[in-house]
């Protein structure tokens, strides 16, 4: 692959809690536009990897290259990459005391200096994106887990970030708000939102992804395009997770 096409090299990426070696040598890269998504058992790692890509975490040994730029020991310097990373976590994070709207708007305000004027149109634009406009000056509280999420998009998407990532979007939700959040996520992919995804969704992995990284024991096991991987080539242990999770 040419540096062109990838926007994110890791290279030998290692990552302790204490005694517990939770990445080994995890290698990828994700293309430009292109959207990969992460599977693998609880415990894996997945999580872990896609903080250390949004410099949530230090890690140990290895490289990480965004954007061209070696962004492994930014240190205090992080939030000036991170600008560019959007991420959307399993449990929403919004502000209680804020509508919709106002959680769109605070970050590009505060952080970039966009005009209250600019921001709000924005959102506003964002939120028809995410297909809630009309949900716009409504409350956390008042909206459902689903409708939460796409707000937590919205507001991820305001800051123009070259890159989304999103870890188990959807664990948190009902059944049925489900698939409302990974048509928003697969619009965004469509558009060529470059996009890092950790799902145990695999009717979306199918649909969505350009490449299926699969993870087990910090290690990423299996690194191919979707339909290689979903078409029979891809490990006997991606091959008996897959098996367990489409047969459960």
């Amino acid at each position: 692959m040419s540096a062109t096409q990838a926007i994110v090299r890791v290279r030998d990426l290692n990552k302790s809690f204490g005694d517990v070696h939770v990445l080994k040598n995890v290698s990828l890269d994700v293309e430009q536009g292109k959207t990969m998504v992460v599977i693998g058992p609880s415990g894996s790692g997945k999580s872990t990897l896609l903080r250390c890509l949004n410099l949530l975490e230090t890690i140990d040994s290895g490289t990480i290259e965004f954007d061209g730029q070696d962004i492994t020991h930014l240190g205090r310097q992080a939030f000036k990459a991170r600008r560019d990373i959007g991420m959307v976590f399993q449990n929403f994070e919004l502000f209680a005391h804020l509508t919709a709207l106002e959680n769109i708007v605070v970050a590009p305000v505060q952080v970039k200096g966009i005009a209250k004027a600019e921001a709000l149109a924005t959102a506003r634009a964002l939120l028809e994106k995410v297909r809630i406009p009309e949900k716009a000056d409504f409350y956390p509280d008042e909206l459902s887990g689903g409708q939460q999420q796409r707000v937590a998009i919205a507001r991820a998407l305001a800051m123009k970030p070259k890159m989304m990532l999103y870890d188990e979007p959807t664990s948190a939700l009902d059944p049925e708000m489900i698939k409302e959040v990974l048509d928003v996520i697969q619009d965004l992919s469509r558009d060529g939102m470059t996009s890092v995804v950790v799902t145990h969704e695999m009717a979306f992995a199918r649909r969505v992804a350009d490449r299926v990284v699969f993870m087990e024991s910090g290690r990423a096991i299996d690194d191919a395009s979707t339909s290689e991987f979903f078409g029979g080539t891809s490990s006997e242990r991606a091959k008996r997770f897959l098996d367990q999770i489409l047969h459960h």
